[in-house]
């Protein structure tokens, strides 16, 4: 050990034996996804063919943030490319984040460099400067020299611009685009209604199997924490944690990555604090710190209306708790008002719905057609899903900051 005498930094952590347990992009070993048995059996089910060089299924798997979509569609292609290799077929997978590379050339370009072994296939993949057709003919050159079968794994693919990507993947062996190498493509949604707007043709061939997962309960939460644990010192945890951090998270959303986030920043509490243990009473502060940083991290970089916006919605849901939710209109008075206390010239009223649309697609908020029957006809009501407290809290921050 260092005997430099700064004191400034802990060189040993008394809390955290293992903390990268507890990361959201961790990719658990096997035997520790909970939960998903079933799940799992019914993917594998799916993409069987792969492991002896045949077109795996197509697949679109659904389900709400944190339950465990992109960890078993990670983990089932990762066990198939190795019992493919075992079987003496050469075979691979491929990640893309949408809400990253969500145009089609930013896709396939990602498809193609993450799959190219230069050495073997003499061919380059530049991270820009190439036409889409030149990524999609480098990509199928890197196919056929390379594979017998590869699955490429599209998450949040409702973020993609468009569907001709799809089209393109979900179509290449019967186009011709590829002689001798079979693809499976593994499309994930947090939208169930996400199918309903693809183009026929892609819907035919992209959606052979469908998977819908639904959240997490208590116990399942608390058997996924419990799987993790040794991300901690021994002892380190009082008994009563896990069971609290679980038992929120299921009341509230069933999302297992917010119920690790919860179990991380209880963690990092107890450090702050100096205590020795994980305790109960830290679990509720870390829920409030968490929910706080995913709101932080969802109206980053958002613009001031956009938040005023949302601002004027969580004053409506603070003030009339026991509403599901409230119309298009009335939120326009509240935003109006606001705009008026920060002395900003308000947006138009069909602006504002476009802005209400925009957080709806970003999940912070639902929205829902109602009938007024003859006399009025039919509206749009919103409701906020995160904490309404939280929102403002962290939108008049935002704004002071």
């Amino acid at each position: 050990m260092s005997s430099s005498g700064d004191d400034l930094f802990t060189r040993d952590d008394p809390i955290f034996e293992n903390k990268e347990l507890l990361e959201i992009n961790h990719l658990p070993a096997e035997g520790r996804i909970v939960g998903r048995d079933d799940e799992i059996s019914e993917l594998a089910n799916a993409v069987n063919p792969a492991i002896f060089g045949q077109s795996p299924s197509n697949l679109l798997i659904y389900g709400k943030t944190g339950t465990g979509k992109s960890l078993c569609a990670k983990y089932i292609s990762e066990r198939a490319v190795r019992v493919a290799g075992d079987e003496g077929v050469t075979s691979a997978f491929a990640y893309v984040d949408c809400a990253q590379d969500n145009t089609e050339t930013q896709a396939v370009q990602t498809i193609a460099h993450t799959l190219n072994e230069p050495a073997i296939t003499d061919v380059r993949i530049p991270d820009k400067g190439l036409s889409t057709s030149t990524y999609y003919k480098r990509l199928w050159t890197v196919l056929d020299s390379q594979y017998d079968v590869v699955l490429v794994i599209l998450d949040e693919v409702d973020k993609l611009d468009d569907d001709d990507i799809l089209m393109q993947l979900s179509r290449a062996g019967e186009a011709g685009k590829l002689e001798s190498c079979k693809i499976g493509v593994i499309g994930i949604s947090n939208k169930i209604k996400y199918k309903d707007r693809l183009d026929e043709r892609v819907k035919s061939s992209l959606c052979e199997r469908e998977f819908v997962f639904p959240p997490y309960d208590a116990n399942q939460l608390r058997n996924i924490m419990q799987a993790r644990s040794d991300a901690f010192k021994d002892g380190v945890l009082e008994p009563s944690v896990i069971p609290r951090a679980a038992a929120l998270a299921a009341r509230e959303h069933g999302d297992a990555r917010k119920a690790i986030d919860i179990l991380r920043y209880a963690g990092e509490i107890a450090q702050s604090k100096g205590s020795e243990t994980v305790r109960e009473e830290f679990v509720v502060q870390a829920r409030e710190r968490a929910e706080t940083d995913r709101f932080r991290e969802l109206i980053r970089g958002s613009t001031p209306h956009s938040r005023y916006v949302l601002q004027a919605l969580a004053v409506l849901s603070l003030n009339a708790a026991e509403e599901d939710g409230f119309r298009t209109t009335k939120i326009y008075d509240v935003y109006e008002e606001i705009c008026r206390q920060e002395r900003s010239d308000p947006l138009s009223l069909r602006r504002v719905r476009d802005l209400l649309k925009e957080h709806a697609f970003l999940d912070i908020l639902e929205q829902a057609r109602r009938s007024g029957g003859s006399a009025e006809g039919s509206y749009t009501e919103h409701q906020l899903l995160e904490d309404p407290a939280v929102v403002r809290n962290v939108l008049v921050e935002t704004d002071d900051s």
